[in-house]
């Protein structure tokens, strides 16, 4: 890898080699960009590898038809992970296994293993530090995703709960009577599996995620965990608590006990486990944007940083107005706004972006993906 004293300057680095960082690099491609390189902290799609066996995406697959519309997890044109893998609802180790195949067909330029402690500006550029070197960039895409972050101080002894997203199995874990925290698609993932294997399952949640009336998937249930939800070991072995919020959980004599707001107690004798959500690699770069209202990064239109120009987010974080890009064919249809952004201060025509039209994405506003966007 190039160091700060071979004075090469890459045009742009990509942090994160996940979904929204494979996906926007593919853009960059087909912008014209070549002079970039992508950093991943592990490995190709690892946030996705490490979910547990049984979960799979709620969004389903579909190849690409006649009319243009694309497979719903698919991150580039021209690819489809229900063509690739051949199925509707992938798991996590097979969505990785079609990231990879993606990096592999564009001839991602990707560096594994590297671990990006710092990004500075210095002059017009920006000085990447990582564990082992340092890189000198015109152009950062922070696309470290969401996953690997998991929220773990949600309430006092929130420390003791398990993070669903720190499961290998539902299948493999120990005990018959689970305490869930969260009552959204992760927690309604975990209830389903720990009840087909005849566990005993109380989901708690602060609202009623399974009854809102929104047709936003940030906010209500998928239909496909709603249709999960109706199946007969689901209605026999899990007990839902609507509007309780769960405020403290406690560890005494071998049993864990939860206390809701209204003052109830639950016990359990395994650690409940938590389905709250992920905090975001967005924090991690704080100091580089400035803040929205609801804590998250304020974009310029292109996604760009209002504090430190060069400086792009990409992924779930990406918000505008009320608009939320939290699910893969939310937040791809930024990758051509970025990838364009980018090749305009470059000087380059970035004329196979327009392709991009016709996949749904908006290259120079956000008319989709607004509340009434039949789309989203």
């Amino acid at each position: 890898m190039e160091t700060a004293t071979n004075a090469k300057i890459y045009d742009a680095v990509v942090v994160g080699g996940g979904a929204a960082g494979v996906g926007v690099a593919v853009a960059l491609r087909h912008a014209g960009i070549e002079n970039f390189i992508v950093l991943e902290r592990h490995t190709v799609g690892a946030s996705f590898a490490s979910w547990p066996a049984e979960t799979r995406f709620i969004t389903p697959s579909f190849p690409s038809n006649s009319i243009g519309m694309l497979d719903l997890n698919s991150i580039a044109i021209g690819v489809s992970p229900a063509f690739s893998l051949e199925v509707e609802h992938p798991t996590g180790q097979e969505y990785a296994a079609f990231l990879r195949g993606v990096a592999e067909l564009f001839e991602l330029p990707i560096q594994e293993k590297i671990d990006v402690k710092r990004i500075t500006k210095v002059g017009d550029d920006f000085r990447v530090d990582t564990a082992d070197d340092t890189l000198r960039t015109r152009h950062v895409i922070w696309a470290a995703g969401e996953f690997q972050y998991p929220h773990l101080n949600r309430f006092v002894g929130s420390e003791l709960c398990r993070h669903t997203a720190t499961i290998a199995s539902y299948e493999e874990l120990d005990g018959d009577d689970f305490i869930i925290v969260g009552g959204y698609e992760s927690g309604v993932d975990a209830a389903y599996h720990l009840s087909y294997c005849d566990k005993r399952v109380r989901l708690f949640d602060k609202g009623c995620p399974w009854k809102d009336e929104s047709s936003d998937p940030s906010v209500a249930l998928s239909t496909y965990s709603q249709e999960r939800m109706r199946v007969d070991w689901f209605k026999e072995h899990v007990e839902l608590f609507p509007q309780t919020p769960i405020t403290s959980v406690a560890h005494a004599d071998n049993m864990y006990e939860a206390k809701t707001q209204d003052g109830r107690r639950f016990q359990s004798r395994v650690p409940p486990l938590m389905a709250g959500g992920f905090a975001g690699s967005h924090k991690l770069v704080a100091d580089l944007f400035e803040r929205r209202d609801d804590g998250f990064p304020l974009l310029s239109e292109h996604d760009e940083s209002t504090s430190v120009p060069g400086v792009f987010l990409c992924g779930p974080a990406v918000r505008h107005a009320n608009h939320v890009f939290c699910f893969i064919y939310k937040y791809r249809q930024r990758f051509a706004v970025v990838a364009k952004a980018i090749a305009t201060s470059l000087g380059l025509p970035a004329d196979e972006l327009e392709n991009y039209r016709q996949w749904g994405m908006y290259l120079d506003d956000l008319s989709c993906c607004g509340e009434e966007c039949a789309v989203c």
